[in-house]
């Protein structure tokens, strides 16, 4: 797994939320490559015998828990912190890897729609990464990525870890997987970098608000670039990043109106009412099945005054 690891992270070295002033776990020189025990997004409270119970149950104060921070020396205001993503090992529990999605109340891009809590528990092979069964209709591919990764702001106090930010954070870019070469900027001295959140596979947008949740070992080396002045983070991908499901093509829905926001809930009410009429799953289960391998997209932004917004979902999941 490790590319000769200098350094091991363990699941207890972790936070909740950005705040410059958390001590460092680790000092390192830029080229160093660690390996990061990463929790799942619910800090341990999940777990594969978890009920909907234990959602309603869930502490949000111990929400999309990072390991670190990590100091790397002579990072300064003004570089780029340069994130190379070595591999992913999903860890075993129960005698298999495993991963949640989960429906939680007020959370997701249809909140208002799925107001009942809800869960699915995926099962899957750590070693082949095989397509991981959704009950008895179909199969998701599965991407290992991490969802969270960033590093501190300039700003005093502790800021959330829910929302993206300028400097990273909970990015839930599916495409920052093995290979990938993530750049952000820095903000204080140190960087000070944590990374947390890991996926086995989630579509573009994540629109119920959770993936397959799953806690794996991260490997990846961290380098520096000076002067680089980023006010964004920037991405170098290793290869084609859609191949995965284009197999059988897609179902796509859209949402054409003047509010892109609007457009994407419409779309994706669109692709529930779809798979529901077409295969008979519930609403909620077709919302949370959606969110782990469907992609919302921006198709058109220019003729005004209406935007389309597309929803794409794999054919070969249920084929």
């Amino acid at each position: 797994m490790c590319k000769a690891c200098e350094y091991t992270i363990h699941g207890a070295q972790h936070h909740f939320g950005w705040d410059n002033t958390i001590a460092p776990v680790e000092t390192v020189a830029p080229g160093t490559t660690i390996c990061f025990n990463c929790m799942d997004s619910s800090a341990g409270q999940l777990g594969p015998s978890s009920t909907v119970a234990d959602v309603v149950a869930l502490d949000f104060g111990k929400i999309n828990p990072v390991s670190g921070p990590i100091y790397i020396d002579g990072a300064e205001p003004g570089d780029a912190l340069k994130i190379t993503l070595e591999g992913f090992a999903p860890r075993e529990q129960e005698g298999s890897a495993w991963g949640w999605t989960a429906n939680i109340p007020g959370f997701g891009l249809l909140a208002d729609q799925f107001e009942d809590p809800a869960l699915t528990i995926w099962k899957y092979d750590a070693k082949t990464m095989e397509p991981s069964l959704w009950g008895d209709m179909g199969r998701v591919p599965l991407k290992p990525f991490t969802g969270t990764i960033g590093v501190a702001l300039a700003e005093p106090g502790l800021h959330s870890i829910v929302p993206p930010r300028r400097t990273g954070g909970n990015l839930d870019i599916r495409d920052l997987s093995a290979g990938a070469e993530l750049y952000l900027p820095v903000e204080v001295a140190g960087a000070l970098f944590s990374v947390g959140d890991t996926h086995a596979a989630q579509g573009d947008g994540e629109v119920c608000g959770t993936a397959i949740e799953s806690p794996m070992d991260v490997t990846l080396t961290l380098d520096l670039v000076k002067g680089a002045n980023l006010r964004m983070p920037r991405f170098t991908t290793p290869g084609p990043v859609t191949n995965h499901l284009d197999q059988k093509g897609y179902e796509v829905t859209t949402g054409i109106g003047p509010d892109l926001m609007t457009g994407a809930r419409d779309a994706v009410s669109g692709m529930i009412d779809l798979l529901t009429a077409r295969y008979g799953m519930a609403p909620v289960d077709a919302y949370m099945l959606v969110s782990t391998c469907g992609d919302l997209r921006i198709s058109e932004i220019v003729d005004m005054p209406n935007w389309v917004v597309s929803f794409y979902f794999p054919r070969m999941v249920l084929e």
